[in-house]
């Protein structure tokens, strides 16, 4: 059976009658842990309970395939139904579950964990097919399913959170689900004993000060601003910022303006090409990372990576200052962006 993306969600919480087994996959991986772990408490609230849950793996079943047989027939020693988790599969299972689903041994749900699964591949060919079993998949949260989730996570420890300081939030996360869990926690503790979050709770408990001036730096160099691009190496350098963590930050900007470049040859609009980055850009840098995107193209941002990916080289094999390799790169690469 194949489950929707909007319905994955409630089929996890409340799997259908007569699902013995579930795939759940895709590139989101704290996403799809979660997801796992709510479809295993259907039946077992305790998933660290040695009686009622069998935690295998691919290399596992594998080396023995007659085990998930076993596991799903087994019969807890103080009662209660089983269940089966499988993590890290892969297509090499994709045989050995098929002949599971089949005929099926005992009664135990089997929930199995894989990675991003190419349409058409064989293992989420065998859930998808089975009339008893499902295929849920775990894309990247959209902006609209974060919001739900960060005033969710929020509201469970008896906080709101204010317009502005939500769009800062999402902003910031979306790659993964476990670490938007994380961080939302992080800023629940940190706004323990009041009643909203405020813009400057989140930018305290989940900005980083260093990160923000980074991205100041690719944006001046990006949009050829030489006199900003000085400042904020200058303001960098202060902290003792590592320069070849700028350098490699810096090569993430252009790789993402290359990335948005490849959509808009495929017909994407800009929008809708910014709309695929993970994580999303920032809205504060919004305007100024479209103002690149349409500055740059292909040709010359291979040329900035090259340079940048040289100056890293440099960094390491040489004894020149690390802070000078990095802001030649720098202004080489803003003197690029002034052109048009």
């Amino acid at each position: 059976m194949i489950v929707k993306s909007s319905d994955a969600d409630r089929t996890a919480k409340n799997p259908p009658k007569g699902m013995i087994a579930a795939l759940v996959f895709g590139p989101d991986a704290g996403l799809a842990r979660e997801r796992a772990e709510t479809l295993l408490k259907t039946v077992v609230s305790d998933l660290s309970d040695p009686f009622r849950v069998s935690d295998l793996d691919e290399q596992t079943l594998v080396g023995d395939p007659a085990r998930l047989a076993d596991e799903a027939a087994a019969i807890s020693m103080l009662g209660g139904r089983r269940v089966v988790r499988v993590r890290g599969a892969g297509n090499s299972l994709a045989k050995i579950l098929e002949g599971f689903l089949d005929d099926p041994k005992g009664d135990a749900l089997i929930v199995v964990e894989a990675g991003d699964l190419a349409k058409g591949s064989a293992l989420r060919k065998v859930f998808e097919e089975a009339g008893n079993a499902a295929a849920i998949p775990c894309y990247p949260d959209s902006s609209r399913d974060l919001s739900d989730v960060v005033r969710d996570a929020l509201k469970a420890e008896g906080l709101s959170i204010a317009p502005d300081a939500l769009a800062d939030a999402v902003s910031r996360l979306g790659s993964d689900r476990g670490v938007t869990r994380r961080e939302l926690e992080k800023l629940a503790l940190y706004a323990r004993g009041q009643k909203t979050v405020t813009l400057d709770d989140v930018r305290a408990a989940m900005g980083d000060e260093a990160e923000a001036r980074v991205e100041e730096a690719c944006d001046a160099a990006g949009l050829g601003e030489l006199a900003r691009l000085d400042l904020t190496l200058e303001r960098l350098w202060a902290c003792d910022v590592n320069a070849v963590a700028v350098l490699r930050q810096a090569m993430s900007h252009f790789q993402r303006l290359l990335l948005v470049g490849a959509e808009a040859a495929r017909g994407e609009t800009l929008d809708g090409a910014l709309r695929k980055l993970r994580p999303p850009v920032h809205f504060s840098r919004l305007n100024a990372f479209k103002a690149q995107a349409l500055k740059w193209n292909e040709v010359r941002l291979g040329e900035a990576l090259d340079m940048l990916l040289e100056a890293e080289a440099l960094c390491k094999t040489t004894g020149v200052p690390s802070e000078a390799v990095c802001a030649r790169a720098l202004f080489n690469v803003a003197a690029m962006g002034r052109m048009r």
